[in-house]
């Protein structure tokens, strides 16, 4: 089955997409995740923060992220101050160390079955404008993206070669022997939300494989979305 697919880059000096177990040291995530995504995309073209997840189901939406920058992590101390006594005077603060990406890139394919939703973001994108400031994770992080193009994307199921994928890569159904693992590439995993109910409460994790420096993965996977120049999975 061949589908619309809208592709765009975004990018910011500092990201940070916080690991929800890490409290005293927060964590950032390698990848923005799917959650992530849906919100940046839902600030773009101005639907309202406590509605906007019911618009992008896993059903409904399909998106693939590819790393375009190799990933780098840093380690910046903040000072945190307490606000419960007063928002205008100091009387307590921590000082911690927090992860952040460093410059930071990826490309976004999206798909969605409403026409109007897709119409309004490709119409965004084209013009570069976005309705809220979009950030790489945290307000602070403020994000710039550009239009790589609308593209054709054909669905290939029942696969049983080996294809070079460019994107992170679901682990669902992947089985020993179905990835090269290549010399000369960093492989890593991690496990990040994919779905949020309307309540914005995770309700699906999934472990996602990806290559560091921006490399592609050699594998068998039964399903992945074909363009001209290059294959993604869906997460």
């Amino acid at each position: 089955m061949i589908e619309k697919y809208l592709a765009f880059d975004i990018w910011s000096l500092y990201g940070h997409f916080k690991k929800p177990y890490t409290t005293t040291s927060p964590l950032t995530y390698s990848v923005p995740t799917r959650t992530a995504i849906t919100g940046i995309i839902a600030a773009m073209i101005g639907l309202d923060k406590n509605e906007y997840c019911k618009h992008f189901t896993k059903k409904k939406a399909k998106i693939g992220v590819c790393i375009k920058n190799p990933i780098k992590k840093v380690r910046i101390s903040e000072n945190f101050i307490n606000t419960k006594k007063s928002l205008t005077k100091i009387h307590e603060r921590s000082q911690i160390k927090v992860e952040y990406l460093k410059d930071s890139c990826y490309r976004i394919y999206f798909s969605h079955e409403d026409e109007k939703i897709y119409d309004k973001l490709k119409d965004v994108l084209k013009n570069h404008n976005s309705v809220y400031t979009i950030s790489m994770g945290l307000s602070e992080n403020l994000a710039n993206y550009k239009f790589v193009g609308e593209f054709q994307g054909d669905e290939v199921t029942d696969n049983n070669e080996f294809v070079e994928i460019s994107s992170i890569l679901p682990l669902t159904g992947i089985n020993k022997g179905d990835i090269v693992f290549e010399d000369g590439k960093e492989y890593f995993t991690e496990t990040i939300p994919l779905e949020m109910d309307e309540t914005r409460h995770v309700k699906e994790y999934g472990e996602v494989l990806f290559e560091r420096n921006s490399k592609e993965i050699k594998a068998c996977i039964k399903s992945y979305i074909s363009f001209s120049n290059e294959n993604i999975t869906i997460i």
